[in-house]
């Protein structure tokens, strides 16, 4: 050991999903096949956007952003629990872990953020249309973009540095199948006060500001469509926010199940559970959602599939 704050372990055990080996067989191709569904799913939406002129505006740069975001976010997972399957190794070094943690803290945020800004974005649509074009213009959309990646940058380095300090003496396993910070903070043997509260402060308001600000841009949407005298009319203006809201309530509800429930409610398997939901599940059903209640993606979307077809 190299210092005082240099751990002793070198590697961590994930136990995975199951020990069962009929179990790890299903659950590998049920990744597999989650995991090849989410790639093409969100690159077929980038694709889609990148080449209808028609979504060349705000709502559909953030989409394509958070289709980027989630492809990432399985990319951190899914690939390790393959790899471990295929080479029938269970094994991450001490640096891989944080890595994985690092992009894992900094990608939830991302996903955070994005979710916040299109809220804003509808907001904005269906409170001010006749400002729509002048508040939201380019340089704000790729300002609001590009302060998310860095603000979520800085803190997952925040996390992953303080998780880099303590040392992790005897036991290795993480009932787990990747690095997660409530895990890895139960087999420090080092003070974790630091970390939990930092996690509880800096971490809750990177978090809980988002989601705020979701609550707030849906509580003025509301009133705004209310106010709309046409039943048809309150339809087509909440049915513009249906998608977003399903993934927000996706998305939210899985983390809220895993990180914001008191320590008594918490069992490896619900967690477990709820962590596969929001890394694996949520990315790989945002294309669906997204394209299905959406006819100018679908649109677009037949469009970039037929082309590709007939290119064959």
């Amino acid at each position: 050991m190299r210092g005082s704050n240099q751990s002793s372990v070198s590697e961590f055990l994930l136990l995975g999903l199951s020990r069962d080996p009929q179990q790890q067989q299903l659950l590998f191709l049920l990744f597999l096949t989650m995991y090849l569904a989410t790639v093409l799913g969100n690159l077929l939406i980038i694709l889609a956007i990148d080449t209808d002129s028609r979504l060349h505006t705000p709502m559909y740069f953030f989409l394509s952003n958070l289709s980027f975001v989630d492809v990432c976010f399985s990319s951190t997972t899914v690939p390790k629990v393959l790899a471990m399957h295929i080479l029938e190794t269970q094994v991450i070094s001490f640096s891989g872990c944080l890595t994985q943690m690092y992009f894992l803290f900094e990608l939830t945020d991302m996903d955070n953020f994005l979710l916040a800004v299109m809220a804003y974005d509808r907001y904005v649509a269906i409170c001010h249309p006749l400002h729509y074009t002048t508040k939201m213009t380019h340089q704000l959309c790729a300002f609001l973009v590009l302060g998310s990646w860095v603000v979520a940058s800085l803190n997952a380095l925040l996390h992953t540095l303080l998780m880099a300090q303590l040392s992790f003496c005897a036991d290795n396993t993480i009932p787990h199948f990747f690095c997660d910070v409530t895990p890895l903070l139960k087999l420090s043997c080092s003070d974790t006060h630091l970390n939990e509260l930092m996690i509880l402060t800096e971490g809750a308001v990177v978090m809980v500001t988002p989601f705020v600000c979701i609550l707030i841009s849906y509580i003025h949407i509301t009133s705004a469509v209310l106010r709309v005298s046409s039943p048809r009319g309150r339809w087509k203006a909440f049915s513009t926010c249906g998608s977003h809201l399903t993934v927000v309530c996706l998305f939210y509800g899985t983390i809220i199940a895993v990180y914001f429930n008191p320590a008594s409610a918490h069992s490896s398997e619900k967690d477990t559970a709820a962590t596969v939901l929001y890394t694996v599940v949520t990315p790989m059903l945002n294309p669906f959602i997204y394209s299905l209640r959406n006819r100018d993606l679908k649109g677009a979307l037949y469009k970039v599939v037929h082309r590709k077809i007939l290119s064959f």
